[in-house]
């Protein structure tokens, strides 16, 4: 149950934040420092001339947050793939098919664990641990089904984890794509030496 109610949550945070930003796509993104649609004046196109023509469109589109989020829920890893990031792909089904794994794992062990002791307090003693585990120390079949259970919720948790976190990395990753950093901007070490002080000093320009 607090498992369906963190998903439940989950899905009220994206559906929110998708709305939040479709009531922002008529707004100037001028406005909110990133590239929005004057990319098409010949000057800017001048200066991001280097960039691809799909790249250019998702600059200019203000939902490209929004669609990257939406396709990475649906498919995890295809958010990334829309920006053109396809390295990162990998990376995600990594995650997610450890946790999924180790999930699969654990359950099947603890499975294992709960149908051998519950086949001992019948009086049966013809399970797969009877070997190492003798009659008389069934406590040790519960602590075995206890341990593999916990683990299998930590994986169930990271798989659950790793998918929201991709759909939140598809979105900041659409919001870096479209913010407009300024070309002279540097950061230089500069040394002081006056009257009143002496040392050393990083200047940051615009």
């Amino acid at each position: 149950m607090p498992l369906k109610s963190f998903l439940k949550f989950i899905f009220f945070l994206f559906s929110i934040t998708l709305w939040s930003q479709e009531e922002k796509a008529s707004d100037s993104i001028s406005k909110r420092g990133i590239i929005v649609s004057n990319i098409s004046d010949s000057l800017l196109r001048a200066k991001y001339k280097t960039f691809s023509p799909r790249r250019l469109r998702l600059m200019e589109d203000p939902l490209t947050p929004s669609k990257a989020s939406f396709y990475s829920a649906v498919i995890p890893g295809l958010g990334q793939s829309y920006l053109g990031q396809y390295w990162k792909v990998p990376l995600i089904y990594g995650a997610m098919g450890a946790s999924l794994y180790y999930f699969l794992e654990n359950d099947e062990i603890m499975k294992t664990y709960r149908n051998a002791y519950k086949r001992r307090l019948s009086g049966y003693y013809d399970d797969e641990y009877l070997k190492i585990i003798p009659q008389g120390e069934e406590d040790k079949l519960l602590k075995g089904m206890k341990f593999h259970r916990s683990y299998r919720d930590i994986s169930m948790l990271l798989l659950v984890a790793a998918y929201v976190l991709n759909i939140i990395e598809a979105n900041v990753s659409a919001h870096m794509l479209q913010f407009n950093i300024n070309d002279e901007l540097a950061i230089k070490p500069e040394l002081m030496f006056n009257e009143r002080e002496t040392g050393l000093r990083l200047a940051i320009k615009f």
